[in-house]
C-alpha cells in the first residue's frame, strides 16, 4: 500500500511517500504538475500513479530515497506517456 502525505504547497510541493516500511521525499513543481494532469487529477494521485509506475519495473530498494518526480522521466523515457494514458488524458 502506497501512503502520502503533502509536505510542502505549490509552486514546489514536496511528498512524503511510504511504501511497506520504505519512506520517500519526492519533489513536484505545479508546471510540471499542470503539464502531466492538465489539473485534472490531484497531485496525490499523480504521486501514487507515478509510484504505481515505479513499483511495476524496480524493486522499492532500488528507488531514490529523495527525486523530483521529472526524474523518473530520465531512467525510463515511457513515463510521461503512461502516466498521460493512466490518467485517461490521452
Amino acid at each position: 500500500m502506497i501512503q502520502i502525505k503533502q509536505t510542502k504547497e505549490f509552486p514546489n510541493a514536496e511528498f512524503e511517500v511510504g511504501v511497506e516500511g520504505s519512506v520517500y521525499t519526492v519533489g513536484l513543481t505545479e508546471d510540471y504538475y499542470k503539464k502531466l494532469t492538465r489539473e485534472e487529477v490531484v497531485p496525490e494521485d499523480l504521486i501514487r500513479r507515478s509510484f504505481e509506475f515505479l513499483l511495476a519495473r524496480e524493486q522499492k530498494e532500488s528507488i531514490l530515497k529523495k527525486f523530483d518526480l521529472p526524474e523518473i522521466y530520465n531512467y525510463f523515457p515511457e513515463f510521461e506517456v503512461e502516466v498521460y494514458t493512466k490518467n485517461d488524458l490521452v
